[in-house]
This record gives C-alpha cells, structure tokens and sequence, in this order.
C-alpha cells in the first residue's frame, strides 16, 4: 500500500514535471485505487491539434461539467457525488472507466494553473472524504513544488517545461505561434495582438531561427510534437478525462 508521506518526499525532491510523474503516480494510482490518473498543466493546451483541442473545451466547460465549476470556483478537491446525482453524472460521462472522477486543483499566485485527477471505473466503490482530505494535501505539496520550480526557473531564465526551454520562445512570440496554427494570417495575427503585420513578419522569422525551422507548418508541427507529448503522458495517453465524447451533446447542469 503507497503512503502518502513517501510522495510527498519525493515531489520534494522531483527535478522536472516529467520527474515527477513518472515517480508518483505508480503510487498514487495504487493508494486511490484509481483507474485513470493524470497530472496537467494549463499552459500546455494552446497547440494541441483541433480534435484535442474540441475534447478539452467540453471536458474543461464550467457550463456543462458542474465537477470542474466546483474546481474552479472554490479551488477545492471535489468527487462528481459532491455536485451531482449518480444519474445526472452518467448523462455528461457514461464512460465505464469514468464511473466516478475526482480532481484537485494546482495553485501558483491565486490562479489555477493545472489539475491532478482521478478515476474509478463502474462497479468500484465512489470516492469518499477522506479521498477527498487526502487530494487536498497532496494538491497543497504540488502547489508548493511548482511555486518553487517556477521561482527556480525564472531565477535561471528557464521556462518550466523542457519542451518549450531548449526554443526559449517569449511569450508574446508563444502567443503568435498559437494563432498561426489556428491559420490566422500575418494580417489577422497583427490586427488581434495590436502589432504591426512587420512586426508579426519579424517575429516569425526570429522564431523560425530558435526552432531551426523553415516554414510555419514545420513551427507548428515542432511546437505541437511536444505538447502533446506532455499532454499525452500526462493521461497515459488518453484524451477523454471527464468528459469521454465531444461528439456527444449533453445537458447543461444547471448552477
């Protein structure tokens, strides 16, 4: 059986976010009997491709899943039996692996800026308080470990993730990277970032060099591999959490 202060000696000691995972999570799927676990950060959203991106709208819509309003209103643990009725729960999520979920939110400044989840699949038994009491310390010792690495890291002028530090692309230059692969013109870029479309052009090319590309498909290819490749260890490949089909429309929960 894991024990919970051995994890939390060892997200202490974690060098990176990929460290971290890694060296937790066979633990912690063990002491939540969960079958789904997943760390993420925010940020690390922008570049997914569309369908991906299509999956995160609705798994991450305060509107439609009353599970992540209560995370980000409250920035507090929660199990979908806290704001949910079994039934209700089944129309939003009627993933068998999905059965019953709980999250917990990462804090750095007063913002949320990733989640911890978890899930049980049908026929296992709910998430309780005391799962409940025990995300919250752990989501207090990820919140404290990425305050210090991001304070370390900006101390050395690094970025958290390894895959963005080695292009050590700004964020403004982020931001247009972002809209390029949404396929905004040069002219489209300059008009929603209010910068000059020589500006945009110059940006690019500045960009071009740090990731020693030639063309905005191979930046955006370049930028995406490594997103979702953290996007993608992050769920063990899975991109479903919470809510398992974008294709699907499901009743909004009323607030």
């Amino acid at each position: 059986m894991a024990n919970l202060q051995s994890v939390f000696q060892t997200i202490i000691h974690a060098r990176n976010e990929q460290e971290l995972k890694s060296l937790i999570f066979p633990e912690l799927s063990d002491y939540f009997a969960a079958k789904r676990s997943g760390l993420f950060f925010l940020e690390q959203l922008p570049l997914l491709d569309s369908r991906l991106q299509r999956v995160m709208q609705f798994a991450l819509s305060t509107k439609r899943n009353p599970v992540v309003r209560y995370l980000v209103e409250r920035h507090t643990p929660v199990h979908e039996a806290l704001v949910i009725s079994p039934k209700a729960w089944q129309l939003i999520c009627p993933r068998a692996d999905h059965w019953h979920v709980m999250v917990g939110p990462i804090v750095n400044q007063g913002q949320l800026v990733g989640v911890i989840a978890f899930t049980r699949a049908i026929g296992m038994p709910a998430f309780d308080t005391q799962n409940l009491l025990d995300v919250s310390a752990l989501c207090l010792h990820l919140s404290a470990w990425v305050a210090t690495v991001r304070s370390q890291n900006l101390a050395k002028g690094k970025l958290l993730h390894q895959d963005f530090s080695k292009n050590h692309l700004t964020p403004r230059e982020m931001e247009i990277a972002q809209l390029v692969a949404q396929g905004r013109t040069n002219a489209q870029i300059g008009a929603e970032l209010w910068i000059t479309e020589n500006s945009v052009k110059q940006a690019l090319k500045r960009m071009f060099r740090k990731l020693e590309v030639s063309s905005r498909a191979e930046m955006v290819a370049h930028l995406s591999v490594g997103i979702q490749r953290s996007y993608s260890s992050s769920f063990g490949g899975y991109a479903g959490l919470l809510i398992p089909n974008p294709e699907s429309e499901f009743p909004q929960i009323p607030r």
